[in-house]
């Protein structure tokens, strides 16, 4: 099952609020103290995320089982572990990208 979380979206602008993920390679804002759920997502020119992730808006859903939901599909990003027991995916839907968000 799956229950809509945020927007994430690319940007070449710093945004305020902006925090450093430095695995990763992108600058991130909080989408938890937007009222409209978006997350913007700034990354250096050397990140390793997959194209789709760094250049499309994604969508990004909790769910209850991520191996059903990646089942059959692209996976952009395997499980990653956030910490604190959080855990993201992501897989290509629709010619977009889609995160997977759950607690493990």
């Amino acid at each position: 099952m799956r229950t809509y979380d945020h927007v994430g979206m690319p940007t070449s602008t710093p945004k305020s609020g902006e925090v450093y993920n430095e695995g990763m390679k992108v600058w991130l804002t909080d989408f938890a103290q937007s009222p409209n759920r978006i997350e913007w997502l700034r990354f250096d020119a050397d990140s390793w995320m997959p194209e789709l992730i760094r250049t499309t808006t994604h969508l990004a859903y909790r769910v209850t089982d991520p191996e059903a939901e990646m089942a059959g599909k692209k996976v952009l990003l395997p499980p990653t572990d956030c910490g604190g027991g959080n855990w993201i995916a992501f897989v290509e839907e629709e010619g977009i990208a889609i995160e997977l968000m759950w607690q493990a």
